[in-house]
């Protein structure tokens, strides 16, 4: 094959342009990067540096709010010291002293014990004085004040032995009892059947002294007329 021949089957000229790029990039290795490249850098470089000034103002400011916030915690720390190292009395203006027994310098060691600085016997009689009449006015209002009383009201039913039972001197017997706490109210005569009648009889009792059980067993003593009793109705008043 002649040279001619072998230069036209070579495929190297359809990429002349990547073989060239090759050689660009070959020669500027050897001799240092290109212009471009040195832009780029200095580009870069220059905001690095901006970016570092910026972060030195920013540190500046943070130091100065610093030392602020420490110039006004060391004023809070003076003044707190000064508040403790204040006496107690300083804080308490309202106790006023007693006057002062003016003595000559030979009974000093005499008349210590009778100075009163603040007073504090007169005041405490004096609280107890006020306490004492308080509580004398309460146990006068309470005393004062009427007790509710319990109270109820009974129905009883009275029943005689037969018909022939006079009801009248039934009733009277009944009235007979009294005892504290009773009050005896209205009464009538109520049929029950085959002519006999019964005695219902209203009355009014305190629950603290009387009761129905009494009632009952002081009632059936006057056997010869009273058959039995019943309450009929018990309400509370």
């Amino acid at each position: 094959m002649s040279g001619l021949q072998c230069l036209a089957s070579e495929n190297i000229w359809f990429d002349k342009q990547r073989y060239d790029e090759a050689e660009k990039c070959f020669y500027e290795g050897a001799n240092g990067p290109s212009t471009h490249q040195q832009q780029s850098s200095s580009h870069g470089d220059q905001e690095l540096v901006s970016r570092m000034k910026s972060l030195e103002l920013e540190n500046q400011t943070l130091n100065k709010v610093i030392e602020s916030m420490r110039a006004a915690l060391q004023k809070l720390e003076t003044r707190v010291a000064v508040l403790e190292k204040t006496p107690a009395a300083a804080a308490v203006p309202s106790a006023k002293a007693a006057p002062v027994k003016q003595v000559n310098g030979d009974d000093d060691d005499d008349d210590d014990d009778d100075i009163d600085l603040f007073g504090s016997d007169d005041e405490d009689d004096e609280a107890e004085r006020l306490k004492k009449e308080r509580i004398d006015a309460y146990t006068a209002k309470k005393a004062k004040k009427p007790v509710l009383i319990a109270k109820s009201s009974i129905l009883l039913d009275v029943k005689p032995w037969d018909d022939e039972t006079d009801m009248a001197k039934l009733e009277e017997c009944v009235r007979t009892v009294q005892m504290d706490g009773l009050l005896w109210g209205a009464s009538k005569l109520v049929p029950v059947g085959y002519g006999i009648k019964k005695l219902q009889i209203n009355c009014v009792v305190e629950d603290d002294k009387v009761g129905t059980d009494i009632l009952e067993e002081e009632i059936t003593k006057f056997e010869d007329f009273v058959q039995s009793v019943d309450v009929a109705a018990f309400n509370k008043i």
